[in-house]
């Protein structure tokens, strides 16, 4: 399909979502297509935008919903912070799902991130973060089991692995060296942010160092899009100056 037609598809999608109120039943995948006159394929490329602006979300085996409108978490990279800081500040509030906590042992690529022996103990949390009754972010935090004890976790934690750390003081953290890209949702992933699976999540994949170099956490954090605006200053540079 060319720029135009796809346009102009696009036209008509956000005028059928906007003409549906919150939480309204889109056709199926099929009927819309046909009603579109379009291949599967073509809207569903179409679809993925609308859901990419926080405007439909899809639900694995229910279908396609129009998505309340919801503020935007908005934050600079710059400085590391929790997403219970960062909802804070804009005036949200944000609640923990179901909390996963587990003793590991490190394999090769733990080691490695961690700077490790394969074979040391480490603690593993997993949670799922939801704003209102909407999932919009799963977060995984593998920290060396002396930094973090399982028992640490056993009440009072809300969620944020690093506020835990700051409030404590011990290690004192300095630094973040993180990854971002935009990554398709797992299974896994897809069910827990209630999404289809290989939808496009942005992806966080950090190291927090302390003090003294050592690296005291290895995190991963899926983000929906249409919930996040990150963005970053930056300095002109002065090569040419």
């Amino acid at each position: 399909m060319s720029a135009y037609p796809f346009r102009r598809l696009q036209g008509d999608l956000a005028e059928l979502i906007q003409s549906l109120p919150a939480e309204a039943r889109l056709p199926s995948e099929p009927a819309l297509a046909k009603r579109m006159g379009v291949s599967r394929a073509t809207l569903r490329e179409a679809m993925r935008s609308f859901e990419g602006q926080g405007m439909i979300r899809r639900r694995q085996g229910v279908g396609t919903f129009v998505a309340a409108k919801v503020p935007v978490m908005d934050s600079g990279l710059e400085m590391l912070e929790s997403l219970e800081t960062i909802a804070q500040r804009s005036g949200l509030t944000v609640r923990m799902g179901e909390l996963q906590v587990q003793q590991l042992e490190a394999d090769e690529e733990q080691a490695g991130l961690l700077n490790l022996k394969v074979g040391d103990k480490l603690t593993q949390v997993r949670r799922i973060i939801f704003t209102e009754a909407r999932p919009i972010a799963a977060l995984v935090d593998t920290l060396p089991a002396d930094i973090l004890a399982v028992e640490e976790l056993s009440s009072g934690f809300t969620g944020s692995v690093l506020d835990l750390l700051l409030r404590r003081g011990n290690p004192k953290l300095t630094q973040s060296r993180t990854e971002i890209k935009a990554v398709g949702a797992t299974s896994e992933v897809a069910r827990a942010l209630q999404v289809q699976r290989d939808d496009v999540l942005l992806h966080f994949a950090a190291q927090l160092f302390s003090e003294d170099g050592r690296v005291v956490d290895y995190s991963i954090s899926y983000f929906l899009p249409g919930h996040f605006r990150f963005h970053v200053i930056r300095q002109v540079s002065r090569h040419y100056g």
